[in-house]
């Protein structure tokens, strides 16, 4: 029995900086073994399933000079941090054996400055915390992804119309996926959902075989709500 792993990575990302804390999310080296380490546990040991392959899908960062809304200066955007780590993160996946990366891109011309923090964003918002308060590094670029969810539909879907595997493990937490999920078990692919303990939506859990993740069991203060249980 193949299985084949598609990761929505900057959900994955994003999950592991929350579970596992920054410290532990800052090393491309290690992150990327993590997730080998968290993928391959999907597959079942003593058993006849072995893995098709693992698709990572995420967007090289934006490498382009803009100036800052705060201080009018010019940011090199490739030599943030987050640039770096990117760049080095995704060297170092596709070093890892059986994992096939997938680029969508960001939409830069689209793209706008944003207050890093979503709560000193609402306070701003609702009048409460001063605009004059804030500082440079309390500004991030954010840009939409592009092509990236259209890519995992369409692996999903090739996967399952030509029977390259038996099962699909999704490690996601929307509910995009959902028309690619239920056609891939029309096809008889079994489905398998992994949204690294986040709570979905009830139309992603009606679509799904089973729900599965293979992080550890450790608990964390104030992050209750959004564990499963």
């Amino acid at each position: 029995m193949k299985t084949a792993i598609l990761v929505d990575g900057a959900f994955y990302l994003h999950r592991h900086h929350s579970f596992f804390g920054k410290e532990n999310s800052s090393d491309p080296a290690k992150v990327a073994t993590n997730l080998w380490t968290h993928c391959v546990k999907h597959i079942e040991k003593n058993s006849d399933e072995c893995l098709y392959r693992i698709f990572f899908y995420d967007c090289p960062p934006i490498e382009k000079k803009l100036h800052h809304p705060l201080t009018n200066k010019s940011v090199d955007l490739s030599k943030s941090p987050s640039a770096i780590f990117r760049k080095s993160f995704h060297k170092e996946l596709i070093q890892k054996r059986k994992v096939a990366l997938r680029l969508g891109y960001l939409d830069d011309k689209n793209g706008r400055w944003k207050i890093k923090d979503p709560k000193i964003e609402r306070k701003v918002i609702s009048g409460t915390y001063s605009t004059e308060q804030l500082s440079e590094g309390d500004y991030i670029f954010h840009a939409i992804q592009k092509e990236v969810d259209m890519k995992i539909g369409l692996d999903i879907a090739s996967l399952a119309y030509k029977k390259l595997v038996d099962r699909i493990v999704l490690i996601a937490g929307d509910s995009d996926f959902v028309p690619a999920a239920k056609f891939a078990r029309r096809e008889g692919i079994e489905f398998i959902l992994d949204p690294m303990k986040k709570h979905i939506r009830e139309d992603l859990q009606e679509h799904i075989d089973d729900l599965k993740t293979t992080l550890p069991n450790i608990k964390k203060p104030n992050r209750n709500r959004d564990l499963l249980k």
